[in-house]
């Protein structure tokens, strides 16, 4: 038989296999040791399913559940067995998988009931789908015959024909068929762990924690989350935009200067909402408003409109950064790496800060520091702050939802405020579009414009980004006494084509290729979107230029 060389990155071997050998059996030949099965492959840096065939030379590595790309597998994977049980079970059900929530996934299941019964029986027949270990196959079929694969979907069919390709990609499990926009795990038995729950008016699809995919990820406490995701799944719904296909007809119907419209409005309508709401606890004494998020939720131009909302009531801001309370360089703490940790809080002088934070309430006349980032050192230029009765102090960063922040300033006199970008919008009933993957966009984009940094570079930090955000951020998100959506309902249509170029240019010899061709196999579902009716003031402006706001 006609062979070809491989080589595998995970133990820098050159090897002879059999032309037309699958990723699997070629993981099964090399007899590689890794504490969890591999779940998945990098071919030339690109994530590929096991049951892919290798007819030339590769470049493999393989992954398992504990890399960022092993989860997303095993969670699309985890999506697929919940709709074959589904249809096993409640075959009249429409199963809708809305958006992740905590460390999980709501769903609802429309025409079945709710409930711990509903839970139990998928559960167990999930767990009789993982014990049959039925394999997952994909293939290519003309757009043409898609029907026959999606006739009872019509958001699926839908999304095929504004994407306007030849082909349709087709993912199958025994008798159903579906298509998860990512590569999956070789067959229904590589997620035996999960967890399914009754929340609200649906269910919590809880999932592996990523290093340690042997225990579920328990999902916290979630509610306030949960409450803002479903206002704005709510909105989506009435404005006929829940998913990509019925945005995608509305741009190719000449609607897109009404989307834009709509979706500043909606987001207008947020903000007046919260200045209400701020306005109301002014009597009790409200002085501080802390205001936290992930990167590239908008949070200096929200803090910005913000300002300007209050203004309209009489009030008079004042913005004290965090930044300047910085420890000195040689003060700050180091990572596992070796590296200056900025994103820690021990890198904050926060006995200096409360205490400015306190003598500023109190209504001292208080000395600002600042800080050096060439020198690393703190410094005084004589610069000082003294609030009037109308004065609120704004606060914005990474930290300010920690209660090691303000800890002994009275609760009444604090409004903490929860910005991110919390996209709500679906592939289809099975898929969704991320809120991490909207950031990133974002990200991408804001980096080229504003810090002359490449694809490459910005996709290459991001994992250490999010492990700051889930150390630093995430923890403290439910403490907000106030939840601001940031993203816009035309966004990702908008982002495609400042995002598309800059993700091109990210070479396939690099490993954040996959990241790059991933981003453009989805943005290739969206129809682009021109900038031009979108307002000087509105938070997108913040990542592709044009604000009225100097940043």
């Amino acid at each position: 038989m006609e062979t070809v060389k491989i080589r595998c990155e995970n133990n820098g071997k050159e090897v002879l296999i059999n032309k037309g050998s699958s990723l699997g059996e070629i993981a099964a030949l090399l007899s590689l040791r890794n504490r969890y099965p591999f779940i998945a492959a990098y071919v030339n840096n690109r994530s590929e399913d096991l049951n892919d065939r290798i007819y030339e030379p590769k470049s493999i590595r393989f992954i398992d559940a504990t890399h960022f790309e092993g989860a997303r597998v095993y969670q699309r994977t985890l999506f697929f067995v919940l709709y074959k049980a589904v249809r096993d079970l409640y075959p009249e059900a429409v199963l809708k998988i809305q958006h992740s929530l905590g460390r999980g996934f709501y769903f609802v299941l429309e025409g079945a009931e709710t409930g711990g019964k509903t839970a139990a029986r998928l559960k167990e027949r999930m767990h009789e789908l993982v014990d049959a270990d039925l394999p997952i196959e994909r293939d290519i079929v003309y757009r043409d015959d898609a029907e026959n694969y999606y006739a009872d979907d019509s958001d699926k069919l839908r999304l095929i024909n504004t994407r306007r390709h030849l082909y349709v990609t087709v993912d199958t499990m025994a008798d159903v068929h579906g298509y998860l926009y990512g590569t999956l795990a070789p067959s229904s038995g590589s997620v035996p762990v999960f967890d399914i729950r009754p929340f609200y008016d649906g269910f919590l699809l809880c999932v592996p924690r990523r290093r340690d995919p042997e225990t579920i990820d328990e999902p916290g406490s979630i509610e306030k989350m949960f409450d803002v995701f479903s206002r704005h799944k709510e909105w989506l719904k009435v404005l006929d935009v829940s998913n990509i296909g019925l945005l995608n007809a509305k741009i190719i119907d000449g609607k897109a200067s009404d989307l834009i419209k709509i979706g500043e409005a909606m987001q207008q309508r947020l903000f007046t909402q919260l200045s209400d709401t701020i306005m109301d606890r002014r009597d009790d004494g409200l002085k501080l408003i802390l205001i936290s998020g992930p990167s590239s939720s908008g949070k200096t131009t929200f803090s910005m409109r913000l300002n300007i909302e209050l203004r309209l009531f009489g009030l008079k801001p004042v913005v004290l950064s965090m930044d300047n309370y910085f420890v000195d360089r040689d003060k700050t703490p180091i990572d596992e790496k070796g590296k200056h940790d900025f994103e820690a809080l021990e890198a904050v002088d926060l006995e200096l800060f409360n205490d400015n934070l306190s003598r500023l309430i109190a209504g001292e006349k208080v000395e600002i520091p600042k800080f050096d980032f060439r020198d690393g050192h703190r410094y005084y230029d004589g610069t000082s702050l003294e609030l009037s009765p109308d004065s609120v102090i704004i606060v914005e960063g990474i930290h300010a939802l920690n209660p090691a922040i303000a800890g002994d300033i009275p609760h009444e006199k604090i409004f903490r405020i929860y910005v991110s970008a919390l996209t709500s919008i679906s592939m289809d009933n099975l898929s969704r579009f991320s809120t991490t993957d909207n950031r990133l966009l974002r990200r991408i984009v804001r980096d080229s414009r504003y810090r002359n940094h490449t694809a490459l570079e910005t996709i290459r930090r991001w994992g250490s980004v999010r492990r700051g955000e889930e150390k630093n951020i995430f923890p403290y998100q439910e403490e907000a006494d106030y939840m601001f959506n940031s993203s816009l309902i035309f966004e990702i249509s908008m982002l495609k084509r400042y995002a598309e170029p800059l993700l091109m240019e990210v070479p396939d010899t690099e490993e954040e290729y996959s990241e790059a061709s991933r981003l453009l196999d989805m943005l290739d579902f969206f129809m682009p979107l021109d900038d031009k009716e979108v307002p000087p003031t509105s938070i997108i402006r913040e990542f592709i230029g044009g604000s009225s706001f100097k940043y």
